[in-house]
């Protein structure tokens, strides 16, 4: 297997990822708004198309994108991109929205970077790690968790989609005895649990690789788990695997995510 230098490889990864935050910035205080409509934004496109050159520089290997597509030939490493996770929030005006690049070897996560430029309460914020790297970086700085030993307790945050604050008093209750906080972008909930500020992420939705990855190697770096539907990890093995690697997926302290993952979310979808 080629031998990559991982921790220098993150190096140039944060470089270019934060540079296309630059885009995501400038679309997001356009004055007439940001361009697109549903999911779709054209920004988007424009920053995968800019990321998927750069990282194919750095590492020519497979590519697994959300918006210019896939090649899959069986190499070992494969780079795994979302230009904007949580766009449809982008575009309705709700901060947090992240750009999330993700490398698997073997079909195991082994560097991840969530960078969310527009946050609510924490200006720009990059998360990221690589396999030989004694700890997670929050903004160049290091960060050490252990979720491994963590549980849902009183005063643990769960992270839930933004829609869930439409149904607080339901979410309440599948979130007890913790508090549940709403938020856009999956990748960068996984990535905020990562680095210790909740013990659990959840999306209700079907999800893709690219959605995910990125915040699953930094799971990884910290002893979380990311389990889906049934309670089994998530897996990157084959190209429907790939395609969709969830229908629900929990992400943090092993404990807590098995303790939420067995509790009925299908009320919430059903009320929605």
């Amino acid at each position: 297997m080629q031998e990559i230098n991982l921790a220098k490889l993150l190096d140039q990864v944060m470089v270019h990822v934060i540079q296309v935050g630059e885009l995501l910035v400038a679309e997001w205080v356009r004055p007439e708004g940001p361009r697109g409509l549903g999911d779709k934004a054209e920004v988007d496109v424009e920053i995968e198309q800019q990321l998927r050159k750069s990282l194919l520089q750095l590492l020519n290997c497979d590519f697994w994108g959300e918006e210019t597509g896939h090649v899959l030939t069986g190499h070992s490493w494969c780079w795994v991109i979302d230009p904007n996770d949580g766009t449809s929030d982008f575009l309705k005006g709700r901060k947090g929205s992240a750009i999330s690049v993700g490398l698997l070897r073997d079909s195991v996560p082994v560097l991840g970077v969530v960078y969310a430029p527009v946050t609510e309460d924490r200006g720009p914020d990059c998360i990221a790690w690589a396999d030989g790297l004694p700890n997670l970086l929050r903004n160049g700085q290091a960060v050490v968790v252990d979720l491994s030993q963590q549980y849902l307790v009183a005063g643990s945050v769960v992270m839930v989609s933004a829609a869930a604050a439409s149904k607080p008093e339901l979410n309440a209750q599948l979130c007890a005895p913790g508090q549940f906080l709403a938020m856009p972008s999956i990748a960068y909930r996984l990535a905020r649990v990562a680095v210790g500020d909740g013990v659990c992420a959840i999306s209700l939705y079907p999800l893709s690789a690219h959605d995910v990855v990125a915040g699953h190697a930094l799971l990884r770096a910290c002893g979380g788990a990311l389990l889906d539907q049934d309670g089994q990890p998530i897996s990157y093995r084959t190209e429907s695997d790939m395609a969709t690697v969830s229908q629900r997926c929990f992400g943090g302290a092993p404990q807590a995510c098995t303790t939420l993952q067995q509790r009925d979310w299908a009320e919430v979808l059903m009320r929605h």
